[in-house]
């Protein structure tokens, strides 16, 4: 008799999900459902949440309401399985460290009692270097880099940790056109090796073609699900609204809702 193979678990689960400041709801009861080995996008307008929705996930913004399972266990039991690259913006680029120290800090969970790296882990980190381009930068202060290079070192910590499923907080902002498909080509091969990544992400011309997944949100949950299916004009106008007519007018949508003074 054939062994019947297993069912995964979703590698991530939200219920009834409910975040709120000062009483006012930033995400209404969100419910859905992610497989593992998925290449995610997180989509809508500025405000809708999406920073938002992935630090909650994480267990870094107290919930309202609900409750999320990854790997079908509450994120404290399954935390050394996640990985988080935040917003560029929100990090101290004149801290005094070494790009090869940034990376150094994935490896931080995995430790011995003492918390000293081995050589192991020194391997392990150049190596995330090397995938990212960035291995012969690894004595160089992090303050000495361009955007793009710094965002390349973050998703390099992140790979460090040896996680099995990513958040990543617009990982594509700020950089060159270069280093956006570099970064999309690694979350590929991550994808492929049953890796799950979600992202923030911004510009709608490119979700169709970096996405398996798409989450729409606007404070509520539009829809989720394969990107062939979700990724219409009709739930396009559903979850940004007025401010979208043409699929075609997407790029200055954009351009519009994040730059308001460029026009």
């Amino acid at each position: 008799m054939e062994a019947v193979n297993a069912v995964k678990a979703p590698a991530l689960e939200v219920h009834d999900l409910t975040v709120a400041f000062d009483r006012k709801p930033v995400l209404w009861n969100i419910d859905l459902e992610i497989p593992q080995g998925k290449l995610v996008g997180i989509i809508g307008p500025n405000g809708a949440g999406k920073s938002t929705l992935i630090k909650s996930i994480m267990g870094l913004l107290p919930l309202s309401s609900g409750y999320c399972k990854l790997f079908d266990e509450s994120i404290d039991k399954v935390r050394h399985r996640i990985s988080y690259v935040p917003q560029r913006e929100s990090v101290d680029w004149d801290f005094p460290v070494s790009v090869l120290d940034v990376v150094m800090m994935g490896r931080y969970g995995k430790l011995g009692l003492l918390k000293r790296p081995r050589q192991a882990d020194i391997d392990v980190a150049m190596d995330c270097l090397k995938k990212v381009g960035m291995e012969s930068f690894a004595n160089r202060q992090i303050a000495q880099l361009s955007g793009g290079q710094q965002q390349r070192t973050f998703l390099a910590r992140a790979l460090a940790q040896q996680a099995d499923i990513y958040f990543m907080d617009e990982p594509f902002a700020g950089v060159d056109a270069a280093t956006e498909k570099a970064i999309i080509s690694l979350l590929r091969t991550m994808t492929a090796n049953n890796k799950t990544v979600i992202v923030v992400h911004h510009d709608l011309q490119s979700v169709s073609t970096y996405f398996d997944w798409v989450i729409l949100l606007n404070t509520r949950l539009v829809a989720y699900g394969p990107t062939e299916r979700i990724f219409t004009q009709e739930k396009l106008q559903e979850t940004y609204g007025g401010k979208l007519t043409l699929l075609s007018d997407v790029g200055d949508l954009i351009r519009r809702e994040n730059f308001p003074n460029r026009e």
